[in-house]
This record gives structure tokens, C-alpha cells and sequence, in this order.
């Protein structure tokens, strides 16, 4: 942290805000860290929205907290769930808590695209693909949404996506109780057993476990299945299986979609971005493979959204070679 008297030229907020956190980040065109804040999921379209605005507002505040607000000259913020702020309710939501807060500057609102692309590289041009809780493929030009691809949420789609491998794993182990399969397929056996626990080798009917499952998931939380997720990967890491094959095959739909928003042959970066593409695991591994084997462009992994907003924040504030440095200051060397 440094000391707010000393901040070199305007301040900066950035905010990342996604349905499980929101981070603040304060920064002045130095690229220094002035204030974080961090607190619980801000997107409307998964909580309430007074909740929502709520916990954007706490992650805010507590950045600013050893500045005057009004010192901010420019803020982004980065939103999953942007769509919902054309109710002018929501919107009047967020407008209210900016003036509660003492922010006197508008507060420019971004895709969580535009966010993770900024935050993987100072190109202003690219694709983002992020994959998470949900996916989405996204197009950028100028540092602005383009087009995008998928992100039909948990129900439509999201292929790739920590809720499609959830559900993935349990229609695999579904459909190896209809058939008879044995039990001991290691991704079948974990989903037994973290749903189901004793059942893996017991004797009871396959019928019996099908309906039980159909049952809990049904009347559950959506969510559910997005914490199934760490099955597929850890399966698919000791033993392949039927893990292996969901893995491989999210891959190949994750790839697809981040090339078909582009014309190849295209020199311009492709960031990855989100917990399921963060640089590591079977899954951020098979992407990889799968784009370097049907495209020469660089691959970049998205570095903190915070501070890739307050990059977008000082946009307007400084010229382009400005702004990669303080690209570098901020989120350090691209990551290929």
C-alpha cells in the first residue's frame, strides 16, 4: 500500500465484479496500489439487487477508504450480468450507491469481457475466452465488446464451464447406472460418492440411485452442479476414464468457439481468462493444446480484473504509450 498523499496524477478505481466476489482496486496513472476492497458476489442477474449494489458498494469503500472520493477522476466497472443495469431500477441502484459513496466522476460500465481481456494484455484487439462458473467467448475491437459467442448461461449452454462439467459428470454416471456399467469408473465413483456417500460399491439397485440423484439434483440449487466440477478434473488427472472424455470435449467446444469469432490467419491475442483457464489444471492444459493446433495466435492469461478495469479507467487519461506501461506497472509481462 502506498501513501495516498503521495498518488502521481488522477486516481483510478477499478472494479471486477462477478456473482461469487467483488475486488476493488484504487491506483493512480503510476500504476501504484493506493486501496483494495474485496467483498461478496455483486451480479444482479444471481442475487438480489439490493444485495448486489450492496456488496459492490462495500468492496468500493473499502478501497477508497484512505482517500477523498472525489480525488477518483476516472472509474470501470467490470460486470457478469451487465445486461441487467437497462432496468432503470437496477441502474438507479448503482447510480444511488456512487453518490452515497462521494464518487463525483461518472463510473463507466464494462462486460466482464472487455475486463478479462484488458486485464490479459494492452492489445486493443483480440479475443477473450473465459470459462468458469459459466463461458463465454468474446470478440474485442478497441478495447471494446465486439461480438460474443455462447454465454447462454448454466441451462442453455456454457459449454466448458464448471456448471457443464458438474452436469456433464452426473448424465456420464446416469447413464452408466441405466446401462449397468460397473460402479468403479473413477469419475462415477466420485459422483456416487460425493452425492451419494456408501453407495459406490453397494448393493443397491441401479434404478434405486438413479432416481435418488435425479431427485436431489432437481430440487437443488443450480450451483450444485458447478461444484461437481473438481470431479471431472481430478478424475480425468489420476485415472482418464470418462473424465478424460468430458475434458476433452469441453476443450475442443471452448477452442471452437474462441476461433469462430475470428478470421484466421489472425495475429491479434487470445486471452484466457477465468478459474477453469487461470494458467493451470487438465482442462486450461487441453484448451491450450487445442487452440496451438489450429491457430498461430499468442495466448495471454487474464491477470487480476480489478486492476485490468482501472487499466480501462485511465483509458481517457493518458496516451498509448502511457498506457502500456502502466499496463505492465499494473498486471506485469503477458503470460503465453
Amino acid at each position: 500500500m502506498t501513501d495516498i498523499d503521495d498518488a502521481a496524477g488522477p486516481l483510478l478505481l477499478g472494479l471486477d465484479v462477478g456473482g461469487t466476489s467483488s475486488r476493488a482496486l484504487l491506483t493512480d496513472t503510476s500504476g501504484r496500489t493506493l486501496g483494495t476492497g474485496h467483498a461478496g458476489g455483486g451480479n444482479p442477474n444471481t442475487h438480489p439487487p439490493e444485495r448486489a449494489v450492496e456488496q459492490v458498494a462495500r468492496a468500493a469503500r473499502t478501497a477508497l477508504s484512505d482517500t477523498v472520493p472525489e480525488r477518483v477522476s476516472a472509474a470501470v466497472l467490470g460486470m457478469a450480468g451487465i445486461s441487467k443495469l437497462t432496468d432503470p431500477v437496477v441502474s438507479g441502484l448503482f447510480e444511488q450507491a456512487w453518490r452515497t459513496l462521494g464518487l463525483s466522476c461518472a463510473v463507466r460500465t464494462v462486460s466482464d469481457s472487455e475486463v478479462a481481456f484488458a486485464a490479459g494484455t494492452a492489445e486493443p484487439d483480440g479475443t477473450v475466452l473465459i470459462a468458469g462458473t459459466g463461458s463465454i467467448t468474446a470478440r474485442i475491437e478497441r478495447h471494446r465488446l465486439e461480438r460474443t459467442m455462447g454465454g447462454y448461461g448454466w441451462l442453455l449452454g456454457d459449454e466448458g464451464s464448471a456448471f457443464w462439467l458438474g452436469r456433464e459428470a452426473v448424465s456420464t454416471t446416469l447413464r452408466a447406472l441405466d446401462h449397468g456399467e460397473e460402479r468403479h469408473d473413477p469419475l462415477v465413483a466420485s459422483v456416487l460418492g460425493e452425492l451419494l456417500p456408501g453407495t459406490a460399491t453397494a448393493a443397491d439397485p441401479d434404478p434405486v440411485l438413479v432416481r435418488r440423484l435425479v431427485a436431489l439434483l432437481g430440487n437443488g440449487p443450480p450451483t450444485r452442479l458447478a461444484e461437481l466440477a473438481p470431479l471431472v478434473t481430478a478424475s480425468a488427472s489420476e485415472g482418464g476414464g470418462k473424465a478424460a472424455e468430458i475434458l476433452a470435449k469441453g476443450a475442443r467446444l471452448l477452442a471452437a468457439d474462441a476461433l469462430s469469432v475470428r478470421k484466421e490467419p489472425d495475429e491479434s491475442p487470445i486471452v484466457l481468462a477465468g478459474s477453469l483457464l487461470s494458467g493451470e489444471g487438465t482442462l486450461d492444459e487441453a484448451v491450450r493444446r487445442e487452440l496451438r493446433a489450429r491457430s498461430a495466435a499468442p495466448l495471454a492469461k487474464a491477470g487480476p480484473g480489478a486492476a485490468g478495469a482501472a487499466w480501462l479507467a485511465a483509458e481517457s487519461l493518458v496516451d498509448d504509450e502511457h498506457a502500456r506501461w502502466l499496463h505492465g506497472r499494473l498486471l506485469g509481462p503477458e503470460t503465453r
